[in-house]
């Protein structure tokens, strides 16, 4: 038994070397695009895009690797796409708060996180929110995203008489923008793999055939320094009253998205049935946030794109570490990344925002108490521009139908403390 095989269990996990390897070149096709993805994101908040680059890629590759040996399982990590975007738009842009400030509130998020992954606070929330929320909060942050794409590709246009109209779809860039979502939406819906990097490869041809975006003024080079943006967090700022609820808001919604995208994976792969395993993943995803805002990125969290890499059979964390290896591959593609048009990205975060809004159809709507509180959960999203308000006007709205409703089986200490934290978001707008 070769030494691969020992420390990762694969004949216990019914795997191979070879098939773990192939499993981890597909998890990395399946989320190569976060790396080009989050830079553009991010970078609106006045952070350098090369530092960006060189930081979203050692993330990915330290989480990654980390979470494959700590717990053993085919999960890769990284920027988490959703919160990136409350990070840039409704955060630095929308609230005027320094990115400085913003890596902040991720960091206390990540310790808060680090802290309680290893108490029960994990099944405490489990057991206090109402799965039929975490679906909407999901959705939600799939409307917000979405709204956020197709603002940036120009077909969605600030109209002084309706707040937004439609764009005009006759401008080369937009038409770029159109092309890009369909040849998204083409390339996932026939299950080819790498769709969204392949998606941003093919549009970004064209806008260079076309004149539309700069040629490349290479193809490799050293990897940017990440000093710009490492250990510039601000927690001082970050520790005011106001943006507590800012604060929940990225812890919450870091813990839903992990939980949701582990049992998702779990389902397909037979995995965390070994409470063990699903605690150390939980360890690293925490830890991986921590480690991300050091090096001055958003919250990191557990990628849905493993199952990718699961189908492929990959079933231990030899995958992840393969897939966190490949990773150090896009540290030298600056020049193509820089070249890449804005509409080469903006659909990308369209068709994420499709995904998760699909969690809609798992709702509960026939109880009216969730019905009512996940429709503003999911609608405030981006109608307001924040993620914040949205879920905490879900948990407000939650508690107080279910008071006036007397179904008192609904509430529970978790709720009522969600929901007065939530109340915040309202009495320091």
């Amino acid at each position: 038994m070769s030494f691969l095989e020992k420390f990762f269990k694969l004949r216990e996990k019914n795997t191979t070397v070879s098939t773990e390897i192939r499993a981890g070149f597909t998890t990395f096709l399946a989320m190569m695009y976060i790396v080009p993805v989050n830079a553009s994101i991010m970078s609106l908040t006045g952070m350098p895009f090369d530092a960006l680059i060189t930081a979203t890629a050692i993330v990915t590759i330290i989480a990654t690797i980390l979470n494959g040996i700590w717990s053993n399982t085919p999960v890769a990590m990284s920027v988490g796409m959703g919160l990136n975007a409350y990070f840039t738009f409704g955060l630095v842009k929308g609230m005027h708060i320094p990115w400085q400030t913003a890596l902040g509130i991720v960091m206390i998020s990540g310790l808060i996180f680090l802290a309680l992954s290893i108490t029960k606070f994990r099944v405490w929330v489990l057991d206090s929110v109402p799965v039929d929320l975490r679906r909407a909060i999901s959705a939600g942050i799939g409307a917000f995203i979405a709204f956020i794409g197709l603002k940036g590709m120009g077909i969605i246009v600030d109209n002084p008489a309706t707040l937004v109209s439609l764009g005009d779809i006759k401008s080369p860039e937009v038409m770029l923008g159109i092309l890009g979502f369909l040849l998204a939406a083409l390339f996932y819906s026939y299950r080819i793999k790498g769709a969204f990097i392949l998606a941003i490869a093919t549009t970004s041809i064209v806008a260079w055939i076309f004149g539309l975006a700069k040629l490349p003024e290479g193809i490799v080079s050293m990897p940017a320094s990440i000093s710009p943006i490492a250990f510039k967090f601000d927690l001082i700022d970050a520790l005011k009253l106001s943006l507590l609820p800012v604060i929940i808001t990225f812890l919450v919604t870091d813990m839903f998205d992990t939980i949701g995208t582990l049992a998702g994976i779990g389902l397909r792969a037979g995995l965390f049935k070994d409470s063990e395993e699903l605690q150390k993943t939980l360890e690293a995803d925490a830890a991986a946030t921590v480690i991300g805002a050091s090096l001055g990125t958003s919250t990191t969290t557990s990628f849905i794109e493993s199952a990718a890499g699961v189908e492929e059979g990959g079933r231990s964390g030899l995958t992840a570490v393969v897939t966190g290896l490949l990773f150090i591959t896009t540290l030298f593609f600056l020049p193509i990344y820089k070249a890449i048009p804005d509409n080469a990205i903006y659909p990308i975060l369209v068709m994420v925002g499709v995904l998760m809004f699909s969690e809609l159809k798992n709702i509960n709507f026939s109880d009216h108490v969730i019905a009512v509180s996940s429709f503003i959960t999911v609608i405030l999203m981006p109608l307001t521009y924040s993620i914040t308000i949205g879920l905490s006007a879900g948990f407000v709205l939650y508690l107080i139908l279910a008071l006036f409703k007397k179904e008192f089986d609904k509430i529970n200490i978790g709720t009522i403390t969600l929901a007065l934290i939530g109340s915040l978001a309202f009495i320091f707008h």
